[in-house]
């Protein structure tokens, strides 16, 4: 079975940087799609970056366009995100989903998109 983990979250002030990360294993699909998502207490999951990762080809929300970087590495199936220059808008648990099967569109940031997903791994950013 698929089997989605994230790590690399934690706690830190405005301003500071965190690097999340995400494994999959079991998956035997060819050139997915990834993503990030993230859900706050009492909000909806929004997404926040995305790769198609047949091409490379990246996709932002609005909200962190110039301060999140999304990455992957195809050989090992994961998925980085690199996040600087956090505010306490940032606070949220962060979900790391893969497609089902190829994906060699438009980076979506539609939920939808992914099959699979992971537990979370929580950011907390205080001012």
């Amino acid at each position: 079975q698929v089997h989605v983990v994230e790590s690399g979250g934690g706690s830190v002030q405005a301003g500071g940087s965190l690097k999340l990360s995400c494994t999959v294993s079991g998956y035997t699909y060819d050139d997915p799609c990834m993503a990030w998502f993230r859900q706050a207490p009492g909000k909806k999951r929004e997404g926040v970056a995305s790769v198609v990762t047949l091409n490379g080809h990246t996709n932002y929300a609005d909200s962190v366009k110039g301060r999140f970087t999304i990455s992957h590495d195809n050989a090992k199936t994961t998925l980085a995100l690199q996040m600087n220059s956090l505010t306490p808008e940032d606070s949220a648990m962060y979900y790391c989903g893969i497609t089902g099967g190829r994906c060699g569109g438009f980076p979506s940031l539609v939920r939808g998109t992914y099959d699979y997903w992971g537990q979370g791994t929580q950011v907390n950013v205080s001012s």
